[in-house]
């Protein structure tokens, strides 16, 4: 019997979730990957070579739609020869990101400038990571990665909705209001939009709506409703909040969760419950990432997560990230135990969760001891302090990477945008 996904269920997912952390406490990870420093020093200067091609790549200013075209072959190249010799990762492993995971980018950020031209570049970029999220749960369920209209849709949902609730001139009571004619549209109402911005999201579950029919794909829009409710009660994460951390953990999982959760069940309308069990630890454990990624932002706006509230305590987050490492290890367990997927795609996705959790300590290494920090270093492939250099390099590019932008949104010779329908607004 298909499972659920009701917020009954998605609270038993949380409760078991937590049950799964509060056990990685006492079981930290012990088998991390060490480099020596000539190692990274080796890696950094591959790193560098990469980082020179993008940059000259931006510096031809690329005009004409072959030059574009050029730009966008020579880059995934050049990304290409580093994966390979810095990352040690496999030829088929290089294959797949490029010739699968790039186009699906590449292919969202052009439909979303069709659809909306006044989407940022930091918008469609944050569409892209979710997008890439469900991509890679395609294959673990049984699917071939491509970049479907609802897997669109629903990556492009939620730049929308977070940028309004982020909107500092916006009552509480508009929000709310907001919140409330939302969720009445993903329950299957269609009252009139009220502005152009109801009118775009409007015409986005449209598009989920054209692939999975409500009547033969409950699951689908259950999730859906499972993430809305999780994001409404994200709010009380904002500043003021007193919540003990039992409900800021309980907040973070719930949105995490059923984020990565409607992932899985657009990928392909339906899961079991294995799939269902692991998607919603993968949320979590993303949640939980970038909240460690943005615990500095998070302090400064007074967001309260596990790690800002610990790091405004002065609290050093050594324990905390380690439970982190040894969760994700739980949920790599989880992903293993999946019929479905190569392991190949399971060793990257493994390899990319670390990744993310490293780097986030080499950003904000202030808040942890210098123990742990040189133990972390030494099992990244790259130096903190090169780290850091080069993340503040790349944010000095902000005109040169609007450059290579626009040029990866001019479609081959063949325009792949043909199988996404592009729907007509609703009417305001």
């Amino acid at each position: 019997m298909p499972e659920t996904f009701d917020w009954p269920w998605v609270q038993q997912g949380v409760a078991d979730t937590i049950e799964v952390w509060n056990h990685c406490a006492a079981h930290p990870v012990s088998n991390a990957p060490r480099y020596p420093t000539d190692e990274q020093a080796r890696r950094e200067r591959l790193y560098d070579e990469a980082l020179y091609d993008v940059e000259r790549e931006a510096r031809r200013r690329p005009l004409t739609r072959a030059q574009k075209l050029q730009a966008q072959n020579r880059i995934a190249a050049s990304f290409a020869r580093f994966s390979a010799a810095a990352l040690d990762l496999p030829d088929n492993a290089v294959q797949l990101l490029t010739n699968d995971f790039l186009p699906v980018g590449t292919q969202l950020a052009r439909w979303a400038r069709r659809f909306d031209e006044d989407l940022s570049m930091a918008d469609i970029i944050q569409a892209n990571r979710n997008a890439w999220t469900a991509c890679g749960l395609q294959p673990l369920l049984g699917e071939s990665i491509r970049l479907t209209p609802s897997i669109l849709a629903y990556s492009l949902l939620y730049p929308y909705t977070d940028n309004f609730l982020d909107r500092p001139n916006t009552s509480t009571e508009e929000k709310r209001r907001f919140g409330q004619r939302f969720q009445l549209r993903l329950e299957g109402a269609d009252p009139v939009a009220c502005n152009t911005h109801e009118a775009s999201l409007w015409a986005l579950v449209d598009l989920i709506e054209l692939q999975y029919p409500r009547a033969a794909f409950p699951q689908v829009y259950l999730c859906l409703l499972a993430i809305h409710r999780a994001q409404q009660e994200s709010v009380a994460q904002l500043a003021g909040n007193d919540a003990p951390p039992a409900d800021v953990l309980r907040i973070s999982c719930a949105k995490g969760g059923t984020s990565v959760l409607a992932d899985a069940c657009l990928a392909r309308g339906e899961m079991n419950q294995s799939e269902s069990r692991f998607a919603f630890t993968w949320g979590v454990l993303l949640q939980l990432g970038d909240d460690l990624q943005d615990v500095r932002e998070d302090l400064e706006r007074g967001s309260v997560t596990l790690f800002s509230r610990a790091a405004a305590a002065g609290v050093p987050l050594d324990a905390a990230t380690q439970q982190l490492l040894a969760f994700s290890e739980q949920v790599a367990a989880r992903m293993d135990n999946l019929p479905q997927g190569s392991k190949m795609l399971k060793d990257l996705l493994r390899m990319s969760w670390r990744s993310l959790i490293v780097g986030a300590v080499a950003d904000s290494h202030r808040f942890f001891s210098p123990d742990f920090l040189a133990q972390m270093e030494a099992s990244s492939p790259f130096r903190f302090e090169f780290l850091r250099a080069r993340r503040k390099r790349l944010a000095s590019r902000e005109g040169l990477y609007t450059v290579l932008f626009d040029a990866f949104l001019e479609a081959p010779q063949e325009d792949d945008l043909k199988s996404l329908p592009i729907p007509e607004l609703a009417a305001v």
